[in-house]
């Protein structure tokens, strides 16, 4: 009997190897179902950085090469407002006397 028993543990110790193994490969299969996920994130998320980067760099030469009207809307402005600010400042001229009624 004592090699029947040492043949049984045996056996049980190759079954035992088996369950661990695959406890193993079950354990390895979902960490790589788990970085399947995180790799298709972190592709989805760099292709959102690329586009908004060019987006950015699209706009900022397009407000580049804009010509700004605003600035010589206002440089006109500011160069009549003075002129008719320093006319105020002058005397004014004494009104024409009326000519008398016959």
């Amino acid at each position: 009997m004592n090699k029947l028993d040492a043949m049984g543990k045996e056996a049980l110790s190759r079954v035992e190897d088996l369950v661990s193994a695959s406890k193993l490969n079950e354990l390895i299969k979902k960490r790589e179902d788990a970085d399947k996920k995180l790799n298709t994130i972190l592709w989805v998320l760099a292709i959102i950085g690329a586009v908004a980067a060019v987006a950015a760099i699209a706009y900022a030469v397009y407000r580049f090469f804009t010509p700004d009207y605003l600035d010589d809307f206002e440089d006109d402005f500011d160069d009549d407002f003075d002129d008719d600010f320093f006319e105020d400042e002058k005397e004014p001229e004494p009104a024409p006397e009326a000519a008398p009624a016959e």
